[in-house]
C-alpha cells in the first residue's frame, strides 16, 4: 500500500510518501480501506516531538473512516463491504475505569496513529470493537471529522459543562477543529455563542455557523469583550484548549458560578489562578479528555441525521500531508482538514 511515513521525529519535511508493508490483522481486528483521514494538531506535535513514538517508521492519523475490506477469524459485529468510521481510542477494557464505561481515562490507552499505525495510509487495521457503521448520506470526509474534534468538544460541553439552553458560552479558537466543533455542539443545544478568533475571515464563518457574537482577539482583550458584551456579567462557559496564553483571560471572562473546561494547552501548560478571585465567584474548572465511544456513537448518529454537518476546511491527497501540516502549522484553517488516498 501507499503510505505518508516519517522515519524520524522533526519538522515537515520528514513525511514521506511511499510503499509501505500491508497491515496484517489478528482474530479481533478487521482492515480498513482508508476513504478519509482527517488531520489533527496531535499529529503535528506527534510528528514533530512526543516521546509515545516510538516505532519508526510512523504512520500517523487517527481520525479515519472507509470501508471494511477484512475481517479477524472471530469477528462477528462487523461485515466486509461496511461503512465505518474509527473510534481513535484503544483501551484496555480490564481497568476500573474501562469497567466504568470511562475508558477516556484508561491509564493503559492507545490512540490510533500515535501509538498505533494510523490513516495516512490506503489500508489501516482496528480493534473490530471501534468500528461505529455509517450511512451512506455521511461522506468519508465528514466522518473522518468526528472523532477528535466533536467527540472532545461533547465530552467538554455536553459531558464535563453539562451545558443548558440558557447557557453564554465563549469558544476560543473557533476557527480550529476542536473549535468549530464546540461552536455547533453549543449552537445545538441552544446555547448564545460568543466566538475568538485571529481573523475576521474565520469570525465571518463563524457567524455563517450560528455564533451569535464574534471577538477578534489579536484585536482586542477578549474578556473586556465579553464583560462588555454581558453587560459586566460575563459567560457561564469557557470552552478552553489554547492553554498559557489565553488562561487569565478566559478566567476573567467568566461570570459568577461559571465553568471553564479545557482539553488542551497548545501555548503552554502553565497558568496562574487568582485564588481569591475563583472561590468569591465560585468558579469551577473542569478538566477533559477526549470522549468515550458511546459518546461517538450519539455524535454519529446526529451527523447521520443530518443534525450536525462537521466543518471541512479543505479535501487534498494523501500524497499532500505535508501542506496539510503546513496549513495548520499556521493556523489557515477553519474546520478539517482531510486527506485522501
Amino acid at each position: 500500500m501507499k503510505a505518508i511515513v516519517f522515519y524520524e521525529q522533526g519538522e515537515i519535511d520528514k513525511l514521506v510518501y511511499q510503499d509501505h508493508p500491508d497491515p496484517e490483522i489478528n482474530f479481533a481486528e478487521i482492515l480498513v480501506k482508508v476513504g478519509a483521514c482527517a488531520v489533527n494538531r496531535l499529529d503535528l506535535n506527534a510528528r514533530a516531538y512526543r516521546p509515545e513514538i516510538q516505532v519508526f517508521p510512523h504512520i500517523l492519523g487517527s481520525d479515519i473512516a472507509g470501508e471494511v475490506v477484512g475481517i479477524g477469524s472471530e469477528v462477528d459485529t462487523v461485515a466486509i463491504g461496511d461503512r465505518v468510521v474509527l473510534s481513535p481510542n484503544i483501551p484496555c477494557k480490564q481497568c476500573r475505569d474501562c469497567l466504568n464505561g470511562d475508558e477516556n481515562l484508561c491509564d493503559h490507552q492507545q490512540l490510533l496513529g500515535f501509538q498505533t499505525h494510523g490513516g495516512y495510509a490506503e489500508l489501516v487495521k482496528a480493534p473490530a470493537q471501534n468500528a461505529i457503521g455509517i450511512s451512506e448520506q455521511l461522506s468519508y470526509p465528514n466522518a473522518a471529522a468526528l472523532p477528535i474534534a466533536y467527540l472532545t468538544a461533547w465530552h467538554m460541553l455536553v459531558t464535563r459543562a453539562a451545558i443548558k439552553s440558557d447557557d453564554d458560552i465563549l469558544i476560543l479558537a473557533a476557527g480550529s477543529g476542536v473549535g468549530s466543533a464546540g461552536l455547533q455542539i453549543a449552537k445545538l443545544h441552544g446555547a448564545k455563542v460568543f466566538a475568538a478568533s485571529s481573523t475576521d475571515e474565520k469570525l465571518d464563518y463563524a457567524k455563517k455557523i450560528g455564533a451569535d457574537f464574534v471577538i477578534n482577539y489579536r484585536e482586542t482583550d477578549f474578556a473586556e469583550a465579553v464583560l462588555e458584551l454581558t453587560d459586566g456579567r460575563g459567560v457561564d462557559v469557557v470552552f478552553e484548549h489554547v492553554g498559557a496564553a489565553t488562561w487569565d483571560q478566559s478566567i476573567a471572562s467568566l461570570a459568577k458560578n461559571g465553568r471553564l473546561v479545557t482539553c488542551g494547552a497548545t501555548t503552554g501548560n502553565i497558568g496562574e489562578i487568582n485564588i481569591r478571585k475563583m472561590y468569591q465567584k465560585q468558579i469551577t474548572l473542569l478538566g477533559s479528555a477526549l470522549g468515550t465511544i458511546t459518546e461517538l456513537r450519539t455524535i454519529v448518529s446526529l451527523a447521520d441525521q443530518g443534525k450536525m454537518s462537521p466543518i471541512i476546511d479543505s479535501i487534498l491527497p494523501l500524497v499532500n500531508a505535508q501542506e496539510s501540516h503546513q496549513i495548520m502549522e499556521k493556523r489557515e484553517n477553519f474546520g478539517k482538514i482531510c486527506l485522501i488516498p
